[in-house]
């Protein structure tokens, strides 16, 4: 179209940035998206449960499984003093209050002493044969120092109750928080009342629920 002077008139064109519209807007979709999944990662804490181990069969697993219910997490030894008392009184916790409320997880450890010196499947057979253990056992590990697992150096940092020797115990909620830290020198059965506690709260909890 000619203007009066004889030019050709230039419209203004819409379409161009009409184009564009749509794909901006997509891509400040996306990237308020991905703000919200990092904010809310950030945001997430881990606990104990959010960590995967290897299990004394070899296989990674994680400890998400025992969400919900209360464990005592131990680092076991089969040739210290303390095994036989120990490892006597934590299966009979087990029976007594496992396994769908609560758990012994046992890690054995040959850091100290030299006191687990046998393979995972020796490990297995000395304490499912010798004691009949029925908790769940895990790889052998190093529980302290730089080369702690992450599960490790998280009741450590939760606790500031570092092991120094074969069978220290860590009481872990439902939640994944860890409640109390005692080492080898105090029994299992000193510290009873405060896991059957935990596990009390979890069952009334759920007749409430019904």
């Amino acid at each position: 179209m000619l203007d009066p002077e004889g030019s050709v008139e230039h419209q203004p064109s819409s379409a161009f940035p009409k184009v564009l519209l749509i794909p901006l807007a997509m891509l400040l979709a996306i990237a308020a998206l991905l703000l919200l999944a990092l904010s809310a990662t950030q945001q997430k804490e881990p606990d104990f449960y959010t960590f995967k181990v290897v299990n004394i069969r070899g296989k990674l697993v994680s400890l998400e499984k025992y969400r919900g219910s209360v464990s005592l997490v131990v680092n076991v030894a089969s040739e210290c003093g303390y095994t036989d008392s120990h490892y006597k009184a934590l299966q009979q916790l087990q029976r007594d209050l496992g396994p769908y409320h609560f758990n012994v997880l046992a890690f054995p450890c040959n850091q100290f002493g030299q006191q687990e010196p046998d393979t995972n499947k020796e490990i297995e057979s000395f304490a499912r044969k010798t004691y009949g253990a029925s908790f769940p056992m895990f790889s052998k590990i190093t529980v302290s120092g730089a080369g702690a697992i992450p599960a490790f150096k998280y009741l450590i940092d939760s606790t500031g109750e570092e092991p120094t020797w074969n069978f220290w115990k860590y009481l872990v909620d439902p939640n994944g928080k860890v409640v109390k830290a005692w080492d080898s020198t105090v029994s299992v059965e000193e510290i009873r009342p405060h896991v059957t506690e935990l596990v009390r709260k979890i069952i009334l909890k759920k007749k409430d629920e019904l």
